[in-house]
């Protein structure tokens, strides 16, 4: 029992992460709250203030923990701020040219035709870190009120009403004694508690297995994205080329693929994405990535430039059937947290900026009729679907699940889905959790481990990215990465699966050490490496690894990303 005196907040709409589902989320509820407009069987007397709309928000400042490509598609954006343009959106440029690749060890070739869902058309190439600090300080400027800083520990209930959300102490050792800094969190109350958190959210996983949302739906699965900015010298590619790659370093049964955005002519967005449902418990996505880049065509393209910034995160690519249901008694999910990505195109912000546009009607309406059930605000559920956003993504219900048996019958499935509506052979395409598909070592064929030596120039060894992700946490504080046995580690994983966390973490947060006495591994944690990926979450084969967050502040500063 917490005996913890904690200050208590009340809030109206209490927003938990401040990416581009939360930030859109609070800016619509303050354009209703500025524009109010009561109407038949609405509250009058409620006294409404954008002051009372709180955001919750894990990294030191809005926008450090934000990482993707990015491509945005600007529907929403143009839906939530039709100027935005003239209001001075940090756009870095206009998509002008598309092109996609197949690779192989030595070589690359070039697709005729762009398949259509890769045209980019209309679309932006954006510093996503970028994008989200400016939808912060407009938030800020309509008299939202931000928390940066403090992350989000437990939810809060009254039986089986969400009414908010604890936020973590801050100044506990590593021992879990209070230190001379020691300050209490806060207990943040509000009518409706509206989930953002992004990928595999530590708050979400708990509501979707407390409430079982994810009844019937498929499992979700996952691919970790790996990213780094670099300048190059002028005059090897132009400002709004986007490139993608399919192919090495990554074998026929993998999922995944390259990405090259130029945000200008020296300045490149590139990275790759790995489908965690891979079977080999030793596959390493870092070293793959590292490989790409030493492919002699990315060899040429960034040779003599410089690394600036790295990143990693997961991505939620089950699609439309691996929604969970997102609204319940005081609350609702959205954006990555519940899964709105077109793993097809390679997109969610716009998705997730939507699904926030909606959320906050959805509670607007809940707060003036003064209904907080799980009825009222299921309305989400049903403006979701109808709205474009269950448009587009019913049109790929069935894309990724299509790949679960490796690329070229992967790609017979998506071109079949795309003349059938997103339908394919089967009307539902079943799928299983990603780390399900890890095979045992016993399993396995002898395999030599491909490894590309780190040069510091072009290739890097994961604490040199770590580096270049500006991930800073306080080193004397409680793991937070939780491992419910650590003999599991020590003894089964290594004879059945030769530990596998070692090698899927993108940061060297895991590593195995011998027994001084001679009998075997050691697992030992590195947690003030981690980049917050959620990957060792997600592909534990043994699922006895939780993701919580640390201290708020702690983590990546994706500057620029």
């Amino acid at each position: 029992m917490d005996s913890t005196q904690r200050e208590i907040l009340e809030a109206d709409i209490l927003i938990v992460g401040a990416g581009p589902a939360g930030l859109s989320c609070a800016l619509r509820l303050a354009e209703l709250y500025k524009n109010r407009q009561p109407s038949q069987g609405q509250t009058t007397s409620t006294k409404l203030s954008p002051e009372n709309i709180f955001v919750l928000e894990k990294a030191v400042e809005i926008g450090a923990h934000s990482l993707s490509g990015a491509i945005l598609n600007p529907r929403a954006l143009r839906e939530l701020i039709p100027d935005f343009e003239a209001e001075g959106a940090p756009l870095e440029c206009e998509v002008k040219k598309d092109a996609v690749f197949y690779l192989t060890q030595e070589r690359k070739f070039k697709f005729p035709i762009t398949p259509p869902f890769l045209h980019n058309h209309g679309n932006y190439i954006i510093s996503l870190n970028r994008f989200v600090k400016w939808l912060g300080q407009r938030a800020e400027r309509a008299g939202v009120s931000l928390f940066p800083g403090f992350s989000g520990m437990e939810a809060l209930y009254e039986g089986d009403r969400v009414v908010g959300v604890r936020v973590g102490d801050k100044g506990i050792d590593r021992e879990g004694k209070h230190k001379p800094n020691f300050q209490p969190g806060y207990d943040l109350r509000a009518k409706v508690t509206i989930f953002a958190e992004g990928v595999r959210g530590s708050l979400t996983k708990e509501l979707i297995a407390r409430f079982d949302l994810n009844s019937s739906r498929n499992p979700q699965s996952y691919a970790l994205g790996l990213k780094e900015l670099w300048e190059i010298p002028a005059g090897r590619i132009r400002q709004g080329q986007v490139i993608h790659t399919a192919g090495w370093p990554l074998t026929s049964r993998q999922f995944g693929g390259g990405f090259i955005y130029a945000a200008s002519d020296t300045r490149l967005f590139l990275g790759l994405v790995v489908g965690l449902d891979y079977e080999d418990p030793h596959f390493d996505p870092h070293q793959a990535f590292q490989q790409w880049k030493s492919h002699p065509w990315m060899k040429q393209l960034l040779e003599g430039g410089q690394i600036v910034r790295y990143g990693a995160k997961a991505l939620p690519e089950g699609g439309y059937f691996s929604i969970p249901s997102t609204a319940l008694d005081g609350a609702l999910i959205i954006g990555d947290s519940a899964g709105f990505l077109n793993s097809q195109t390679l997109k969610g912000i716009h998705l997730a900026m939507k699904t926030g546009m909606l959320a906050a009607e959805t509670a607007w309406e809940a707060i003036l009729h003064e209904d907080y059930s799980r009825d009222r605000l299921s309305a989400f559920e049903r403006t979701w679907k109808e709205s474009w956003v269950g448009r587009e993504l019913w049109k790929v219900r069935n894309y990724h699940q299509g790949f679960q048996h490796g690329f070229w019958r992967g790609t017979l499935h998506a071109a079949l889905q795309f003349i059938t509506g997103g339908r394919g052979l089967w009307a539902r395409y079943r799928s299983q959790a990603d780390y399900t598909h890890l095979r045992k070592l016993a399993q396995l064929p002898p395999q030599p481990l491909a490894r590309v030596k780190p040069d510091g120039r072009l290739t890097f060894d994961k604490l040199a990215d770590v580096y270049h992700s500006g991930t800073h946490h306080e080193e004397d504080q409680p793991p937070h990465l939780k491992i419910a046995d650590t003999n599991i580690c020590n003894n089964l994983c290594t004879k059945e699966y030769g530990n596998p966390c070692q090698y899927f973490c993108p940061a060297a947060v895991y590593e195995m050490e011998e027994n001084p006495d001679g009998s075997g591994k050691l697992l030992r944690l590195n947690p003030s490496n981690c980049v917050h990926c959620k990957t060792c979450d997600i592909e534990d084969p043994y699922q006895i690894i939780t993701w919580v967050c640390p201290e708020g502040g702690g983590g990546p500063h994706y500057d620029g990303m």
